[in-house]
């Protein structure tokens, strides 16, 4: 007989498997940032860049992440409860109008709220297209992104236009105060001028996360827990979730699916206008701006799908596309080209992962791709100006197509529901 089996009555009892542990989200998280925060000092001290991990950059990409990440808590909100919402960038263009608006009249608080109504209006619309008459969700989430641009422009030139003189942007609009935890920034900008490998790099992207913060960023980071708390740990979430899943079970339990669809796509809308409201009222905003956008609603709906449909990941999607964003705005070509070194180093790890599981396919690929990566850095001192700007957009591409064979999106997503189907 083998061992670890039992006989019972002339039954054979196998034990069950021992329970592999997990690491918490939390504690994967955190590994994480020590392991990018190593590669990239790493990746400086070789480049000699020091604009990797300056305080400039992290500040710069921390503002340009807060849209992004917005946008996409918008989408999961939305697709969590079924519906697929393309129209992201049209409702962040509703609230970029919306905020200028508001701030305008009232101060950049009212900005805010004039955003989040915008925003929701469009998500207003996608819910009675969607939910209410089955419209295909790709088609009407094209045709928000569509009505957003031409509401809004239409409103900027019976509005704005007299006030600004141009129709295509609002008057300078107040924007938030920024703050600074001085008494740690100034320690750390101490060590970071120290230039310590690892220790100054850490203490540069940690100072620009500290400092010029408004209460926008505090809002957009505390919305991610919060999140995660109400659509995990809450009934209403379970219920809301249990909707993107399988509408017909929901249904069959008590659950009004369409009251719950229509605040997921509220939500999503109020959100992506929150975005919209990041792009008018932080420093460097001050107002808006036609097409001022460029393309972040779609970038927020990569990094949700990057994420995989959670909060803890769309912040890390939202953090990647702000950096690279950041870091090209930051450094020019020569940091981008840096950063080239820094993806090198980053797969050569994962090809020794890979070798270590045997997989020897994802080995392959991972060498032939940072062969290709150091052939550009070796070959180039900078990289075309003309590129640089679509630096997000391509990092956008590549991280999806990476990440693709791990995703899994809720069941029900973007699936026609009608009530009564399961009766």
């Amino acid at each position: 007989m083998a061992l670890g089996t039992a006989q019972a009555g002339g039954a054979t009892t196998v034990p069950a498997p021992p329970v592999r542990r997990r690491l918490p989200g939390w504690a994967k998280g955190i590994l994480w940032a020590v392991g990018v925060i190593a590669i990239l000092s790493t990746a400086s001290y070789l480049t000699g860049v020091n604009t990797l991990t300056s305080t400039n950059t992290a500040q710069t990409a921390l503002r340009l992440a807060l849209p992004i990440l917005l946008a996409a808590l918008g989408g999961l909100w939305a697709e969590r409860a079924g519906v697929v919402n393309i129209g992201l960038e049209g409702m962040m263009i509703l609230g970029t109008w919306g905020a200028a608006w508001g701030a305008y009249h009232g101060g950049p608080w009212l900005g805010l709220v004039a955003a989040m109504v915008g925003g929701a209006l469009g998500g207003l619309l996608h819910a009675v297209a969607t939910v209410t008459f089955n419209v295909n969700h790709i088609v009407s989430g094209v045709a928000i992104n569509l009505l957003g641009l031409g509401v809004a422009k239409y409103l900027s030139t019976l509005i704005f236009q007299p006030l600004s003189g141009n129709p295509r942007q609002s008057p300078t609009v107040p924007t938030f105060d920024t703050y600074s935890a001085t008494f740690l920034s100034d320690w750390l900008s101490d060590l970071e001028k120290q230039q310590r490998v690892g220790i100054s790099d850490a203490a540069g992207l940690v100072n620009g996360l500290v400092t010029g913060v408004s209460p926008l960023t505090i809002i957009a980071i505390l919305l991610v827990p919060v999140s995660y708390l109400v659509l995990w740990r809450t009934r209403f979430g379970l219920r809301l979730r249990s909707c993107g899943e399988n509408p017909v079970a929901a249904e069959s339990l008590g659950v009004n699916v369409y009251a719950y669809r229509y605040t997921g796509v509220l939500l999503s809308g109020a959100l992506a206008g929150l975005g919209g409201a990041a792009l008018v009222l932080l420093q460097g905003g001050g107002g808006y701006l036609e097409n001022q956008t460029n393309g972040r609603g779609y970038i927020g709906l990569a990094a949700m799908i990057f994420g995989n449909w959670r909060p803890g990941g769309l912040l890390g999607g939202a953090a990647l596309f702000g950096y690279s964003d950041g870091l090209q705005l930051a450094g020019g070509g020569k940091a981008v080209l840096a950063l080239l070194y820094g993806a090198v180093l980053l797969l050569g790890v994962i090809v020794v992962v890979q070798l270590f599981r045997r997989k020897w396919l994802g080995a392959v690929l991972g060498a032939v791709a940072a062969g290709i990566l150091y052939w550009i850095y070796w070959a180039n001192d900078s990289l075309p100006g003309d590129l640089i700007p679509y630096t997000p957009h391509v990092v956008t591409l590549i991280v999806l197509a990476v990440a693709s064979q791990r995703l899994r999106m809720p069941k029900a997503d973007g699936a026609r529901y009608r009530r009564g189907e399961g009766d």
